[in-house]
């Protein structure tokens, strides 16, 4: 097999960095997109009764609250701003889920373009291929089919190979982008219910 990745040519190197990049950055956002470290179950309702205890939380609570998840952030950005009006609170909502957007989106546009390179490159190393083998055929005058067809099939490789990046890494990328869509569209969901629960507590204390 390792005789045959070399015979493949030097194309196909390219392919194997970008099948240890593809693997890597899978492996990062598998590690990272957790919904326990994204969107934790309960954490709105645990801040929203800690803080009916005094209708605030400290600054070492929130600190550690914006540390301890995306969602965290968020909601401790709406406790800060608790007595603003909803349009303010709103605007600051935007431009916070533009930043948690960048950080859930990180990477897929690398796996994304893997997923796009991928193919084109492995026919790019097959295409190179054949022009090796016919003008060493034609530089020689041999005609043997079967040695012909060897190595068309080593340079057949390259396109193997990019098929087989490119499939899982596409894969990969739609489940990414759908989870990221799925975190964006809960946390924004619980920030506005945690936000006029948190107004509604205020104004009956």
């Amino acid at each position: 097999m390792f005789r045959l990745l070399v015979a493949g040519g030097w194309p196909i190197y390219l392919l194997l960095l970008l099948s240890v990049a593809s693997l890597s950055l899978i492996v990062e956002r598998f590690l990272f997109l957790r919904r326990s470290r994204i969107v934790p179950a309960e954490l709105s309702d645990q801040v929203l009764n800690e803080y009916r205890q005094t209708y605030s939380l400290s600054e070492e609570t929130l600190g550690n609250l914006s540390s301890h998840s995306l969602l965290g952030r968020v909601l401790s950005l709406i406790v800060k701003h608790a007595d603003s009006s909803p349009e303010k609170v709103r605007e600051l909502l935007s431009v916070e889920s533009m930043l948690v957007a960048r950080q859930l989106e990180r990477f897929l546009n690398a796996i994304g373009t893997i997923a796009s390179i991928a193919p084109l490159m492995g026919l790019f190393g097959t295409v190179i291929g054949m022009i090796e083998i016919f003008a060493a055929h034609a530089s020689d005058g041999s005609a043997d089919p079967l040695h012909l067809a060897h190595g068309i099939s080593v340079a057949l490789y390259n396109t193997a190979l990019g098929l087989a990046v490119a499939i899982p890494s596409l894969i990969c990328y739609r489940y990414f982008r759908s989870v990221v869509d799925g975190f964006l569209s809960d946390m924004e969901h619980i920030a506005m219910n945690f936000f006029y629960a948190i107004r509604e507590s205020s104004a009956n204390r």
